[in-house]
């Protein structure tokens, strides 16, 4: 690379930038970064700049966010635009990313029934969850939602408030008391969510975990690109256009912090990719960890059964002459057509149970970390990227609005080159995911087309419903209470159940805990830490809360816990809609859960 004092341009356009370069202004840092950017023809960057004295603060913000730019990013900014301009001479030419490929059924282990293989697969993982890692993803804020926060703070239930980070959290500290070994949990995230996750992590004393437990990771934005030629894009002088690169960062993160290496190191052999809103994760986690563990797996996506067109990526294993297969996540609109001109001319179809033969990507993953280092040092940590420019005309050379080159976590086996085993494990949909992502509008219009609302109250009332198939499972008897439509969105009253971490890791501890019983209505019931319950009826209207301390156990045998004090739910009026007093959790849900008076 030239030294930035070795260029010289006929372009009087560059005089002022030229004047500060000379003026002994830069730092060695931004004259490199400059130096790189002119060789790459970006000269535009740095066009008409005002005399020396003049802006010079802006001037070098701007040189400071070049510089963390070029900083952030594997390469530097010449090999972001580098790889920027093959990617959109590819868009350009309308190139098909899965051409040639034939879409095949991947290596499935279906779960979704429970069944023998499900405990066994939970006792294997359980076992393996002292050599495991959590990757938490939380680079999104909740304005989406109607809620301004880190989705991160959102509470998962309002019977007690639990918000999800606090969810994860006591998992993974019930989990590493269990094991004898502290559970590290690696957390992106963004600009944007950074202070507030820290802020949080600070105002409740890490939960109860350690601080050398916690490792924050900050995903930095990329430079957006204005055209063919991967110009960067300025909103105006002096200030770049940036824009999420994608969750895909996690695993360049992972990477260039050291953090895949010193857990490697430390003796861990798995990691396990969550997300910042789906509270049914941990159900689900053991038995995909055990999965990976019995079937080899070094790449293990958590799927779920998805109906043919549903609007959700399917998992495909895609077979191409003299190439590796390749299991990958394949968007909804991409995986039809791609069927009808390969195998299926009738498209994505239905087997037997109505389902497709190609799962449902919901962005939760088991990796075993030896060959994904392998692969991330390879590489130097860069993931496949793609990019997605929205053309302004048919002629598919300029742009409506600037681009810039995306990464998918789940895009990661592009990256495979040694025959690394990948496969899929299915899992009942409210067992494992219930996303929190929509506003009350649009998950009002999804329910009514019969899909996922995916809201802060689908949610929770999946949560909830998890519980009650805990319940069932262990021999309990659960009638639930009347389904109640709110702002558009069905919710089922009780029974509202929420068993904590500290009471069952596993599907067999609850077994183990519980025996007997019912529970009915919208009842409600807490267990945390060390409990057990023989033939214990909680009737509707009824509320019964055992905790125990560490270290301490409680039976209950033989009790009719009666109608009594109770939670109640009450659905917000359109004045504690409006207010400004009544907190946004609750706004994007519609409703309230009053605990019990006195």
């Amino acid at each position: 690379m030239q030294s930035l004092f070795d260029l010289t341009s006929e372009d009087p356009n560059l005089d002022g930038f030229f004047a500060l370069a000379k003026s002994g202004a830069l730092s060695e840092t931004h004259s490199t970064v400059c130096a790189a950017l002119l060789e790459e023809k970006q000269h535009h960057l740095f066009a008409n700049w005002d005399p020396v004295g003049t802006r010079d603060a802006d001037k070098f913000t701007f040189l400071d966010s070049l510089l963390q730019a070029h900083q952030s990013y594997p390469g530097g900014l010449p090999g972001y635009i580098r790889n920027a301009r093959k990617l959109l001479a590819e868009a350009s030419a309308g190139s098909n990313p899965f051409d040639g490929c034939t879409p095949a059924q991947p290596d499935i282990i279906d779960l979704s029934d429970f069944g023998p293989g499900y405990d066994k697969a939970e006792a294997t993982g359980l076992k393996c969850l002292s050599e495991t890692a959590i990757v938490l993803v939380a680079g999104g804020l909740g304005e989406r939602l109607g809620y301004n926060g880190i989705k991160l703070d959102i509470p998962v239930e309002t019977t007690e408030s639990t918000t999800y980070l606090a969810h994860y959290a006591l998992f993974i500290r019930a989990a590493s008391e269990r094991i004898g070994r502290k559970i590290p949990l690696i957390i992106m995230t963004s600009r944007d969510t950074n202070p507030g996750t820290i802020a949080t992590l600070k105002a409740h004393a890490n939960f109860g975990l350690a601080k050398d437990q916690i490792t924050i990771l900050r995903q930095e934005l990329v430079p957006a690109l204005s055209d063919l030629a991967a110009h960067l894009a300025l909103e105006e002088k002096y200030r770049l256009i940036l824009k999420p690169h994608g969750h895909g960062d996690i695993h360049m993160l992972l990477h260039t912090s050291g953090t895949a290496a010193k857990l490697t190191k430390e003796g861990f052999r798995y990691l396990m990719f969550i997300q910042d809103t789906n509270g049914q994760v941990f159900n689900a986690a053991l038995a995909a960890i055990g999965v990976s563990e019995e079937r080899g797996y070094d790449f293990n996506s958590i799927a779920v059964n998805r109906v043919p067109g549903e609007a959700v990526g399917g998992i495909a294993r895609l077979v191409k002459a003299g190439h590796p297969d390749l299991t990958l996540n394949v968007e909804y609109n991409q995986l039809d057509p791609l069927l009808r001109a390969t195998v299926s001319p009738e498209g994505d179809v239905p087997d037997a149970r109505g389902y497709s033969l190609f799962p449902g990507n919901i962005n939760l993953l088991v990796i075993r970390l030896a060959p994904y280092l392998k692969v991330l040092e390879a590489s130097g940590g860069v993931v496949a990227e793609f990019v997605n420019p929205k053309f302004a005309d048919a002629s598919r050379t300029t742009f409506k609005k600037p681009a810039r080159l995306e990464t998918l976590m789940q895009d990661f086996p592009k990256s495979f080159t040694s025959g690394e085993k990948t496969g899929v494990t299915i899992f009942d949909r409210v067992w494992c995911f219930s996303a929190c992502k929509n506003n009350l509008a649009d998950a009002a219009a999804k329910a009514a087309a019969n899909s996922p609302a995916e809201s802060a109250s689908s949610a929770e009332n999946d949560f909830y419903l998890a519980g009650r198939q805990k319940l069932r499972m262990a021999g309990m008897t659960v009638t639930d209470g009347p389904v109640q439509t709110i702002r558009g969105i069905p919710f089922t009253t009780g029974p509202r159940v929420i068993l904590r971490p500290s009471f069952a890791l596993t599907l067999q501890d609850v077994r183990d805990r519980i025996s007997g019983g019912s529970i009915s209505g919208d009842a409600t019931l807490i267990l945390d830490g060390d409990i057990h319950l023989k033939n214990v009826v909680i009737e509707p209207g009824a509320t019964f809360i055992a905790k125990s301390s560490l270290g301490t156990s409680a039976t209950h045998t033989d009790t009719t816990i009666p109608a009594g004090k109770t939670y109640t739910l009450h659905e917000l009026t359109d004045a504690e809609m409006s207010s400004p007093d009544t907190p946004e959790f609750l706004k994007i849900r519609g409703y309230r859960i009053d605990p019990p008076a006195g």
